[in-house]
């Protein structure tokens, strides 16, 4: 199954960190908030990425060019100009697709759907960190039978908060400051979900699309209540850098 991640956003509220690359290459700890997302999935045994970029696109693509011969140690043979590994890499494959330097989230999915051979896949933000389990993620996903699913998260946010009953979504409205069930990303999505989203540069997933989802009753929530974090500005990166000095980076899973 493939796992669609987007990266496209610029980060404004953390521009302390975001004016010269994107904000799911600021570090947290020694790496990328990418590579720890990606580590999580490829725990679990899902290791074919799409990366939605956008803003500094470019950027993402040159860490992961260069990223086996800068993270791990090699032998050059200069004649042939081979490099052999000295240690096992990660077995990642990974599509770089630019959806755009303006494109909002829905659109930036949609963008993706010929990669995608009309198949279920995993969909998550790049700028969120969690102890998710991903494979009961999908196992519950498979048992609810709906065309989504997403991550619920109990706690007080600005994000927006899911009213949900037996494990499905019966109402979703973003952007309300409230204490309760919040979408915390680590989706899992049916092909029909296409047909909620729009080919345009406008569709924001979290506003039209997931809202007529739960009134078709077709999104499931799946609560999570372990640790997750989303990394919005520089505060937030400077609380998750401070936990892996801690050794409290409780999302490592692998």
């Amino acid at each position: 199954m493939k796992v669609a991640i987007l990266c496209g956003g610029k980060g404004m509220r953390m521009h302390e960190l975001t004016e010269d690359i994107p904000k799911p290459l600021v570090n947290v700890g020694e790496k990328p908030m990418l590579w720890h997302i990606l580590k999580t999935y490829s725990y679990y045994g899902f290791n074919d990425f799409i990366l939605l970029l956008g803003y500094k696109g470019e950027k993402i693509k040159e860490y992961f060019v260069n990223y086996k011969w800068k993270n791990h140690s090699f032998s050059l043979d200069t004649s042939t100009e081979e490099i052999c590994l000295m240690d096992k890499a990660e077995d990642w494959k990974i599509t770089f697709l630019d959806t755009g330097l303006n494109t909002m989230t829905g659109s930036r999915i949609k963008r993706a759907q010929h990669l995608l051979n009309n198949e279920a896949f995993m969909l998550t933000y790049g700028d969120g960190l969690s102890d998710i389990n991903i494979k009961k993620l999908l196992d519950f996903h498979k048992e609810k039978k709906r065309i989504a699913t997403v991550t619920g998260i109990q706690k007080k946010s600005q994000y927006g908060t899911l009213i949900v009953k037996d494990d499905i979504a019966v109402s979703f409205n973003e952007k309300e400051t409230n204490i309760g069930i919040i979408n915390g990303g680590f989706f899992v999505f049916e092909p029909e979900v296409f047909n909620y989203l729009k080919d345009d540069t406008n569709t924001i997933l979290e506003q039209e699309p997931l809202i007529n989802l739960t009134k078709d009753n077709q999104l499931a929530v799946y609560m999570h209540n372990g640790f997750w974090t989303a990394c919005d500005t520089y505060n937030d990166i400077v609380l998750v850098n401070n936990l892996c000095k801690e050794n409290k980076d409780k999302w490592r899973v692998w």
